[in-house]
C-alpha cells in the first residue's frame, strides 16, 4: 500500500472540518455510552458519522483544488472566442455520494458570452448536480430492483439523496453510450486458441408491459379496439394487448463437447469429457429495436470477434419463423456460413403433446413412447419420425380434434427437418439447447421487467434493459468509465485551456 505523508500545515486549510468530525467519532466511540452499545449499534453510529466524516473529506479535497486552481490570463470557450474577465468564488453545489457539498472556481467570461469554469472541466462535472459517484451507487440499485426501492435503499444508506424521477431520468442518461461501447473493437482470437472453438449465437423474445403510448403500433390498435367482458379484469381467452416484444441476444463462446442420444436422454450414460462452459459470453436485450435490428446486432458481435470466420458459427433457436427469417437474411448480408440448430427441448414438448393423445391414460406407455420418438429424432431420423405421427393417429382413430396434438407434432418436425439434423450436430460438439437464452430472458428480462404492477415507459424499459445487460455480460464497470469520457467529450468540447496564468495575488 502506498503511504502519504501528511503535514499539519497541509490539512489545516482544506480538511480541518474532516479531522474535526474524525475526533468527534473517535471521541463518540470512546464515550461511557457507547460502552453499554451492542455492536450493531456501534456499526450504525459508525456508518451515520462515517458518511459525514467521507463528505467533509470530498468538501476538503475540492476546496484545495479550488484554492489551487492557477488564474489565467485568458481562456478560449467552446465557441474558440476568448474570455478575459475573470471572477473568483463562483459556487455551484455537487450531490455527491456521500451528501451535498459546494464547488468553488473561478469563471471566465467576456461581454455577451457564457461563462467558462476550467475547473468543471478538471472535474468533470455533470451539467445537473448528481456527481457521477452517486450515479455509480445509483445503477447497481435500479438494475436490481424497482425506482422506488433504489430511492428508498439511497436514502437508508445516508449520504446523497435523488428523486424518483430524477433517478428515472438519470438511468435513461446512463444507458446512452451503449452501442458506441460495444462498437469498439476487440483483440482478435489466436488462430490455435480459437480451432476447436464454436461461435454461438441466440435469440429469443420476452414480452414487457408498456404504458399505451410505449406499444408498437399495430397492439396500441388492438388494445383500444378490444371489447372487455370484465372491467376488473381479463376474460379467459382475452388477449392483454398490454406488451411489447423485447429481443434478447447471446453471443459467446464454447468448446465443441460431442455426445451421443444415449447421453442425452439417459442420465447414467456420461461423457467421458468434462461439460464445456460458455466464455466471453454478452447477453443483451432490446425493446426499442425490432427483431431485424437486434439479430443484426448480434451478427455485429460475432463479426467484431470473429471477424476472419475462424470459428464454427452455430445460431441457436426455437424456431420462431421470424426469427429465422432475419437469422438467414442477416447471414446471407454478412456472408457467413452459419449452422442452425433448432432447440431440442422444443420438439421434447411437441412429443409429449403428442403422447397425452395418443395415450391418455397409460403414462408408462406415453412415457416409453416418447423417448423412442426422441431418440428417433437424436439419431438424425426426423422424418421418419413425423410420418409415424400420422400414422399412429390414423391407427388409433382419433377424432379430427382429439389428433391435433399429433399432426401439430408432425408438422413441427416436417418443417424445421433441416434444422433437426442432430445426429451431426451431436457428433461435432455442438449445443441443441436453448437454455441461455432461455434463462437470460428470465434473468435479464423477466426479474426485473415483470414486478407487480409494473408499466413501462419505452425509453426507461430501454434504458434498464441495457444497464441489466452490462452487468450481466460482466461489462458494467469498463462501461461506466467509458460513459464518463464520453460526458467529458460532450459537455467540455472546446478547445484546450491556454496555460497562460499571471502570479497570484
Amino acid at each position: 500500500m502506498t503511504s502519504y505523508p501528511i503535514g499539519s500545515a497541509t490539512i489545516e486549510p482544506y480538511y480541518m472540518d474532516a479531522c474535526e468530525q474524525f475526533e468527534h467519532l473517535i471521541g463518540r466511540l470512546k464515550h461511557p455510552d457507547a460502552q453499554q452499545m451492542t455492536h450493531g449499534e456501534v456499526e450504525a453510529v459508525i456508518h451515520s458519522e462515517g458518511m459525514e466524516l467521507l463528505r467533509r473529506l470530498t468538501q476538503g479535497h475540492l476546496d484545495q483544488r479550488s484554492a489551487q486552481e492557477p488564474i489565467r490570463e485568458k481562456v478560449i470557450g467552446e465557441d474558440v472566442l476568448f474570455r478575459t474577465h475573470h471572477r473568483a468564488g463562483c459556487e455551484r453545489g455537487l450531490e455527491s455520494r456521500f451528501g451535498e457539498v459546494t464547488v468553488t472556481r473561478r469563471g471566465y467570461g467576456a461581454r455577451g458570452l457564457e461563462s467558462v469554469f476550467p475547473l468543471d472541466a478538471e472535474l468533470n462535472l455533470p451539467p445537473d448536480k448528481y456527481s457521477h459517484g452517486l450515479r455509480q451507487g445509483l445503477v447497481d440499485e435500479v438494475i436490481r430492483g424497482s425506482f422506488d426501492e433504489s430511492v428508498a435503499h439511497l436514502k437508508r444508506s445516508g449520504g446523497g439523496q435523488v428523486s424518483k424521477r430524477q433517478s428515472e431520468e438519470l438511468a435513461v442518461h446512463l444507458s446512452q453510450d451503449f452501442d458506441a461501447f460495444y462498437r469498439q473493437p476487440l483483440v482478435r482470437i489466436d488462430e490455435d486458441e480459437g480451432a476447436a472453438k464454436l461461435l454461438v449465437i441466440t435469440a429469443d423474445g420476452k414480452g414487457i408491459v408498456m404504458h399505451p403510448n410505449g406499444l408498437r403500433e399495430s397492439t396500441r390498435k388492438a388494445m383500444e379496439q378490444e371489447t372487455r367482458k370484465q372491467r376488473t379484469r381479463l376474460s379467459p381467452g382475452e388477449k392483454s394487448n398490454r406488451k411489447r416484444m423485447a429481443t434478447v441476444v447471446s453471443v459467446y463462446e464454447i468448446d465443441r463437447y460431442p455426445r451421443s442420444p444415449e447421453q442425452i436422454l439417459e442420465p447414467e450414460h456420461k461423457s467421458e469429457q468434462k461439460r464445456p462452459q460458455p466464455c466471453h459470453k454478452r447477453t443483451w436485450a432490446r425493446v426499442e429495436e425490432d427483431l431485424k435490428a437486434v439479430i443484426e446486432q448480434g451478427f455485429q458481435e460475432a463479426m467484431r470477434r470473429d471477424p476472419e470466420q475462424r470459428l464454427h458459427w452455430v445460431v441457436l433457436t426455437d424456431g420462431q419463423e421470424d426469427l429465422l427469417r432475419q437469422v438467414y437474411a442477416a447471414a446471407k448480408r454478412y456472408k457467413v456460413e452459419i449452422t442452425v440448430v433448432q432447440d431440442f427441448v422444443h420438439v421434447l414438448e411437441y412429443l409429449w403433446k403428442a403422447g397425452h393423445a395418443l395415450y391418455p391414460e397409460k403414462p408408462e406407455m406415453r412415457e416409453q413412447w416418447v423417448e423412442d420418438r426422441a431418440a428417433a429424432v437424436l439419431a438424425g431420423r426426423a422424418s421418419t419420425v413425423a410420418a409415424g405421427l400420422r400414422r399412429a393417429a390414423t391407427r388409433k382413430q382419433l377424432s379430427q380434434n382429439e389428433r391435433k396434438p399429433v399432426d401439430k407434432a408432425a408438422d413441427y418436425i416436417e418443417n424445421n427437418q433441416r434444422r433437426l439434423q442432430y445426429d451431426q450436430a451431436l457428433a461435432h460438439g455442438l449445443p441443441i439447447a436453448t437454455g441461455v437464452i432461455e434463462g437470460a430472458c428470465r434473468h435479464l428480462v423477466k426479474d426485473r421487467m415483470d414486478i407487480t404492477g409494473a408499466r413501462w415507459g419505452l425509453e426507461r424499459a430501454e434504458a434498464i434493459l441495457k444497464l441489466r445487460s452490462l452487468k450481466i455480460s460482466g461489462d458494467l464497470a469498463d462501461y461506466l468509465k467509458f460513459h464518463f469520457d464520453q460526458e467529458h467529450k460532450r459537455h467540455y468540447p472546446g478547445p484546450p485551456i491556454p496555460a497562460i496564468a499571471n502570479e497570484a495575488a
